[in-house]
């Protein structure tokens, strides 16, 4: 069934914006999944703030250059269905790949990242990172490490040199004692 013009520029501006506000869109070949599959992975990713649509090869392409993006053209053969990423992409990741593997059909073509092209085996390398919360824990505990160890190489210190001036001043007031 042909798209009129009107429709496909309401598309591709429709589109543009996903593209826009999502921080990663990855790309998947849904042929075979039944519609009972595309709903259910449909409510998964909605529950991580993402969308998942059907498009258009073609309109794809319009709608990267629109949107001043690579063209991954290798990753635009046969259906395509992406997952857009409005919050954690990893999540998001994690989502589909769980569902390629759990239904054997979904098959994760790659995506993008920002303004970068990314294979299927990067976004399986994606989905395995930890969640952002225990990334920043990660980080800040790694910050916090050498920190707290100058702290208590600073404390040990002062405490020697107190218990140094404390040994000093019982030695004066023993000597002050016995003159």
């Amino acid at each position: 069934m042909a798209v009129s013009r009107e429709k496909k520029e309401q598309l591709v501006s429709w589109y543009t914006d996903l593209f826009s506000r999502s921080s990663a869109a990855i790309l998947t070949d849904y042929r075979g999944l039944t519609m009972a599959d595309m709903s259910q992975l449909r409510r998964k990713l909605q529950e991580t703030q993402s969308e998942y649509h059907v498009i258009k090869n073609r309109l794809m392409k319009l709608v990267l250059e629109e949107a001043k993006l690579p063209v991954p053209e290798d990753l635009l053969e046969g259906p395509t269905a992406i997952g857009f990423c409005f919050e954690e992409a990893p999540v998001v990741a994690k989502v589909l790949v769980d569902f390629s593997k759990e239904s054997k059909i979904l098959v994760i073509k790659g995506g993008l990242l920002g303004d970068r092209i990314i294979s299927a085996d990067e976004v399986t390398s994606l989905a395995e990172l930890p969640p952002r919360e225990i990334l920043l824990a990660q980080v800040l505990g790694t910050i916090q490490g050498p920190a707290s160890g100058i702290t208590r190489a600073i404390a040990g210190s002062i405490r020697s040199v107190l218990y140094v001036l404390k040994a000093r001043v019982e030695q004066l007031e023993q000597q002050a004692s016995q003159t």
